[in-house]
């Protein structure tokens, strides 16, 4: 058994988790029952969405925050302030980000508009002779009032970071929504023949939060018998939001995931 900071490229995961949520630029969901179409979206809708996805790709942190209300609020706990300076640590740690926005749809709520939209995350970062590449797909629900985004909720996010000549491949099965108390599955599946490699392995679930995104956190490994790893997670008694982080090392790589799962009533 072993104890595993999470070091850089694991705390870059949880770093990921506040670039998810706030640099996911305007992603969003349109919680109301009818939704326009990308093709009939606002212009003036689309263009701020473009200006934030301009800034954010430059690294331009104050002509980013001017598309931000004073009031900005998400459903981490992340204000204005906090996400500059959250994104300036990220920033630093990861110079070559891009971004790619889609927008799904679109709503009038009111004098607010919401856009439902995807956006991409990639990048990488060189750390103590490592080269960590990130991966993240991230969806919100982005409202704005009078040019200003107002309002965030992230729906849903998947981040992946890998290091190494030949991180584990895997796939995740984990839901992004259940129920008050539900159980569910959460596994992380190694595709390829581990053979007589040793594969150590390591999960953790949390709750979403703002003061979380930037503080690493200790992970216990364990040396894994099979191709993954396979817990049953049980969902908070009460809705809110949950980080799912899994790592898996053996010797020629690393691979970390993080998934949000959504607890409602």
């Amino acid at each position: 058994m072993q104890i595993f900071k999470l070091f850089s490229p694991i705390k870059s995961v949880i770093s990921l988790k506040s670039l998810s949520c706030s640099i996911a630029l305007v992603l969003g969901f349109a919680s109301t029952i009818k939704a326009e179409t990308p093709e009939t979206i606002p212009q003036k809708l689309e263009t701020v969405i473009m200006e934030i996805e301009t800034a954010a790709n430059q690294k331009d942190l104050s002509g980013l925050m001017e598309h931000y209300s004073p009031e900005f609020t998400n459903n981490d706990g992340l204000t204005k302030e906090s996400l500059g300076a959250t994104l300036t640590e990220i920033w630093n740690n990861y110079p070559r980000l891009r971004y790619t926005t889609t927008i799904k749809s679109w709503e009038q709520e009111g004098d607010e508009l919401v856009a439902e939209t995807v956006t991409q995350i990639r990048g990488v970062q060189p750390t103590r002779g490592r080269v960590i590449r990130l991966n993240s797909v991230v969806t919100s629900s982005q409202h704005f009032l009078n040019g200003k985004l107002i309002r965030q909720e992230i729906l849903s996010e998947q981040t992946q970071l890998t290091s190494g000549n030949n991180p584990p491949k895997v796939r995740v099965i984990a839901p992004d929504t259940v129920e008050v108390g539900e159980k569910y599955n959460f596994d992380v599946i190694v595709l390829e023949p581990i053979g007589n490699e040793v594969l150590l392995g390591g999960a953790i679930q949390e709750p979403t939060s703002s003061e979380r995104y930037l503080n690493p956190t200790t992970l216990e490994l364990e040396q894994l018998s099979a191709g993954g790893i396979f817990k049953t997670a049980e969902a908070a008694s009460i809705p809110e939001n949950q980080w799912l982080s899994a790592i898996l090392v053996r010797g020629d790589g690393i691979t970390m995931i993080t998934q949000r799962v959504r607890t409602q009533d």
